[in-house]
């Protein structure tokens, strides 16, 4: 079952969407037309996420470091519950 968030893709800028995360991918969706067309529907899947690492700042911070040694920082809002079903999906 698909869960979303309320989250913003920090890459040139923050770039406010939502995340829907899925035992298969997370998914980072925004309609701005300002964002780079590789942003706007950015599909993760779960199985190339490496790891995840968290920041705070004001607001939850988190960086997912892909098998491919890139990096998608992001605000995630309501972190207990994303990461809640973040391990229950990636199984860790």
């Amino acid at each position: 079952m698909t869960k979303a968030f309320v989250c913003s893709l920090c890459r040139s800028g923050i770039l406010g969407g939502a995340l829907y995360l899925d035992p298969q991918s997370l998914t980072y969706r925004t309609n701005k037309l300002t964002v780079d067309p590789k942003y706007r529907n950015l599909v993760l899947p779960l199985k190339d996420i490496e790891s995840l690492s968290w920041k705070q700042i004001v607001f939850p911070v988190a960086s997912f470091h892909m098998t491919d040694g890139e990096t998608y920082t992001m605000l995630i809002f309501n972190k207990p519950r994303f990461l809640k079903y973040y391990e229950e999906y990636k199984g860790t």
